[in-house]
């Protein structure tokens, strides 16, 4: 199966070694920040374009009874993260699903308590990026969180000339739509998202944010007439 996503399969195994190189502990330190923001008790999570799987064990550590559905288009990044579950807990097998595919793999009744966008929606371009966003949106569960560590657009020259070549790099090695940074935090907003906390590193280039649904509102009784 081909997926549209999966040219990650080409730079999978050093991905996480060139994050590093270029920036140190910062796309950590954002994703970090963002998971603050998971639900108390026995959250149900889907991680999305997670990549090499890091992150299903930061879940599992902050709320060790989540269950979670990894969905990561890459084979070659979905055989990492199987590694990843592998080397945890034996229960973590059963609290993860491993799934290949695309957000259109999400199945109608799924929803979840919080949804995680980690340096990656930043990959499409805006038509694309649009479907995605409306998509996840109707899996989210009201008063559910959307967490996202991303790049924020630029502000400095050096960070316009850094991402260029992160676009141009990405787009040449997996074929990437993306060409600029979107203004996520706006495009969460416009789908009636609640922003909250962000924290941002790496001189306000990389940030980690909390978006929340609104709980569903109980309409207020109807007095009888007298």
């Amino acid at each position: 199966m081909s997926l549209p996503d999966a040219g990650f399969d080409r730079v999978a195994p050093v991905y996480d070694l060139l994050a590093r190189l270029v920036f140190g502990r910062a796309l950590q330190q954002a994703q970090q920040a963002a998971l603050r923001g998971l639900p108390e008790g026995e959250p149900r999570v889907l991680i999305i374009g997670g990549g090499s799987g890091w992150i299903i064990g930061e879940v599992l550590r902050l709320r060790p009874q989540a269950s979670i559905l990894y969905l990561e288009a890459s084979p070659a990044m979905l055989t990492r993260s199987r590694q990843v579950v592998a080397g945890l807990t034996p229960e973590a097998g059963r609290q993860v699903e491993l799934r290949l595919g695309t957000e259109d793999f999400l199945k109608a009744e799924e929803t979840f308590d919080a949804v995680l966008t980690f340096f990656f929606l930043d990959l499409f371009e805006p038509l694309r990026l649009g479907h995605i966003l409306r998509r996840l949106h109707r899996a989210l569960r009201p008063g559910a969180a959307w967490l996202l560590a991303d790049f924020c657009p630029p502000k400095r020259f050096w960070q316009k000339g850094l991402l260029t070549m992160m676009y141009r790099f990405f787009r040449l090695t997996t074929g990437i739509s993306g060409h600029a940074i979107p203004d996520l935090r706006a495009e969460l907003t416009r789908l009636g998202l609640s922003a909250g906390p962000a924290e941002q590193f790496y001189g306000g280039l990389v940030a980690g944010s909390i978006f929340r649904m609104a709980p569903r509102t109980i309409p207020a009784p109807v007095a009888e007439p007298a």
